[in-house]
């Protein structure tokens, strides 16, 4: 496994000292999620400024731009990187594609579909081919040398996609390089509802699981004494509540025995009640959501847990913590990628 941190992006001037301190803890990759900031610049001055570093969307909002765009975007980071970028896109929902970013969204999973097989077909006429995607939704057919970036010293970027139901996690396995799984995406929801899907899905292309790269996050909860594991639980509560308030995630909860847990916690946030939503986030939820233990002994619980779930782990706490917590989890990171072949090649 290699291990990447999961950040936001930002101010410009800034993200070059972020990626150089990355790399220096001992991660892996970088991945940059789309928040108020464009993922893209943020991955384009990280590729600049640490050239070892895995750089990632983790994820792009797909939709609010054209796969043609997209994929030269994708294009010239991967050139720039050296073969280091992988394109994440992902849907996001209805209220902000349509009133955020004013672009439809109707038929997200199949749109989605059709939008990396487009993005695809843009890498193919990089390289010369003819540009011929007839899509259900979009059709791409003109290209010539003018406007293209051309072939690149490269392999095609990889283009992973966000998913969490067994539709769009079989569409994934059919036509993507790799998934990105959802935070609450515990180890449960892999073995029952996420492989077997990305499974069927590679099968219906001619491969195997073993093609696509599995890319799923970790909230850890780790500390030495009983005051920073108690605060580590808090912060992971808050995190848990925030996407259990989220309908569509439900059944990854009622599937791990919780029952209920997104109803309750969405009567307080319609309250206004933050703290009611984190109190919803029981000891028993925590332990089956999230990974916690000493700093001596966290490497090793997350070798034995995803070993055999995860191609790519994200750590996903580092991005919140103090300087000091953030080079413990890099030094973590790259002991668990070191034991777990992660860096095999360098």
């Amino acid at each position: 496994m290699r291990v990447d941190v999961m950040t936001f992006p930002r101010p410009l001037p800034a993200v070059g000292a972020q990626a150089v301190t990355a790399r220096d803890a001992g991660y892996d990759g970088l991945l940059f999620t789309e928040g108020g900031r464009t993922p893209y610049l943020a991955a384009t001055a990280a590729t600049l400024a640490a050239p070892e570093l895995d750089i990632a969307t983790g994820v792009a909002v797909a939709f609010p731009r054209s796969p043609m765009v997209t994929a030269q975007l994708a294009w010239e980071l991967q050139e720039a990187s050296g073969g280091r970028f992988r394109l994440g896109l992902g849907t996001q929902v209805r209220t902000h594609v349509v009133r955020r970013y004013g672009v439809e969204f109707d038929h997200p999973g199949p749109r989605l579909r059709d939008y990396v097989l487009a993005v695809k077909a843009c890498f193919a006429g990089f390289r010369g081919e003819p540009l011929d995607h007839h899509g259900e939704f979009y059709e791409l057919t003109f290209l010539n040398a003018q406007w293209s970036p051309g072939p690149i010293d490269a392999p095609d970027p990889a283009v992973d996609i966000a998913a969490v139901n067994p539709w769009m996690l079989t569409m994934a396995g059919e036509v993507a390089d790799g998934v990105h799984i959802h935070p609450i995406g515990e180890p449960g929801y892999l073995r029952r509802t996420a492989l077997p899907s990305i499974a069927a899905g590679a099968q219906r292309a001619g491969r195997t699981i073993h093609d696509v790269a599995l890319i799923v996050p970790v909230t850890t909860i780790v500390g030495d004494t009983d005051a920073e594991i108690a605060a580590a639980r808090d912060r992971a509560r808050q995190t848990l509540s925030f996407y259990g308030s989220t309908p569509n995630y439900a059944f990854i909860w009622d599937d791990a025995g919780f029952e209920g847990t997104t109803e309750r916690i969405r009567v307080h946030q319609k309250a206004g009640d933050l703290a009611a939503m984190a109190a919803e986030i029981t000891d028993e939820h925590l332990a089956v959501f999230c990974t916690e233990a000493s700093w001596d002994h966290l490497a090793d619980l997350l070798i034995e847990t995803y070993t055999d779930l995860a191609t790519r782990l994200v750590l996903y706490n580092p991005a919140f913590e103090t300087p000091e917590r953030y080079e413990r989890y890099g030094a973590v990171a790259a002991d668990v990628s070191r034991r777990t072949g992660g860096r095999s090649g360098e």
